[in-house]
């Protein structure tokens, strides 16, 4: 059986299914090398939602995994220098494996890990990022310079969709070096138990004071200039339909300001941070989920909201919104200014009740596409090809 090595900073909700998968398939050996030593702990601070996050669900079941000695002197994954592993390649080594699958380059270790496996196994790279928001200039051709550099080191870049997809070919990757591996949720666990979800979410809706016949927008994320949640304020002094809402789900360090400019008594309701458990309930308050982030590699709340149901609103700026919104079927993608579009798109839909309904469907329907199951045919499909050459 074929051993793969897996490189990833710490455990996350969306890539532990994956690895649980992977290792159920039973046709490859998978080993996790986790490299922020620290997130072992479990509690971490996140400086954006401003508290400490200890996801509810289990992360660390059902496949094999290491945490690998972290010696940075500021550890963590916001700078290059954050991830440090003496140890790691030597590590990876002793395991044997066939095949290298690393998550992201811009740690020390990770492309130390690249550049040290490349031309010894085949080396997978795994990534999400777009040309999405490039601005022209002598900085941009210098990164390009930097990345056609670092994706020399890789034999196969796992694309999770369009912008993704051309990205690595700007950045010298070849079609021939490039799989597609959707970016994915755990759909099932968004979209079961159905009936249980809603009806704890109608509850929630009547405890906010949510009519049945309102027409809820849900943002969930962190509350920073990033995400661009004061487009929401805005939408909603211009909405003049009273059976619209919208609940900003979240913290961050605009949470303050984001309720001044909303306004007392206003459309909008403000919810703090919901951890994952809660998920599935929470996307059920919403009719139409919206990302109107000025950058966004890709928003897998997206994916998210669809398991559980939702029509879509999602900024052009977001990575995923060509791949998953077919436009009129089952959401919108708009501008960041385009608050006309948005506007008028949740006012039909209010007028409109059977459209909306055919829209949620639509996005459990087109959400299937994206899965767990895809990602791991195509790694296995990738190595386990090799031997039939």
């Amino acid at each position: 059986m074929k051993k793969l090595a897996i490189v990833t900073s710490h455990p996350i909700q969306y890539n532990a299914p994956l690895f649980k998968l992977l290792t159920e398939h039973g046709r490859l050996s998978v080993r996790v090398f986790y490299t922020w030593g620290q997130s072992s702990q479990g509690k971490k601070y996140d400086p954006h939602f401003g508290k400490d996050i200890d996801w509810d669900i289990p992360l660390l079941e059902g496949y094999d995994h290491s945490f690998v000695e972290n010696t940075a002197k500021d550890p963590g994954t916001h700078h290059f220098k954050g991830i440090v592993n003496p140890t790691l390649n030597r590590e990876i080594e002793g395991w044997k494996p066939d095949a290298v699958l690393v998550f992201g380059w811009s740690f020390t270790s990770h492309l130390r890990c690249m550049r040290h496996f490349y031309g010894k196994v085949p080396v997978l790279f795994r990534g999400d990022s777009t040309l999405l928001g490039e601005q022209p200039g002598l900085k941009r051709l210098m990164r390009r310079i930097f990345l056609k550099w670092v994706y020399r080191h890789v034999d196969y870049a796992l694309y999770t969709g369009s912008h993704n997809k051309e990205y690595y070919l700007r950045h010298g990757m070849r079609e021939d070096q490039l799989v597609f591996a959707p970016h994915a949720v755990d759909n099932d666990r968004f979209g079961e138990p159905d009936a249980d979800h809603r009806a704890r979410a109608i509850e929630w809706r009547h405890r906010l004071g949510i009519a049945d016949d309102h027409v809820v927008i849900l943002f969930a994320g962190k509350l920073e200039p990033r995400k661009n949640p004061f487009f929401l304020t805005e939408l909603a002094h211009r909405i003049g339909n009273d059976k619209i809402r919208i609940v900003i789900t979240g913290n961050g360090p605009l949470e303050a300001s984001l309720k001044d400019a909303a306004g007392a008594g206003s459309r909008v309701l403000f919810l703090d941070f919901q951890n994952q458990a809660i998920m599935p309930v929470l996307y059920r308050i919403g009719d139409v989920f919206v990302l109107c982030s000025g950058s966004e590699t890709w928003g897998l709340g997206a994916n998210e909201a669809m398991a559980s149901g939702c029509a879509l609103m999602l900024s052009d700026k977001t990575g995923g919104a060509v791949d998953l919104v077919k436009e009129g079927v089952n959401g919108i993608i708009f501008g960041l200014t385009d608050y006309d579009k948005c506007r008028e798109f949740a006012e039909t839909l209010v007028n409109h009740p059977q459209r909306l309904a055919d829209m949620k469907k639509a996005s459990r329907r087109l959400i299937g596409d994206f899965s767990y199951a895809r990602i791991v045919g195509a790694i296995e499909t990738l190595l386990l090809k090799q031997d039939r050459q």
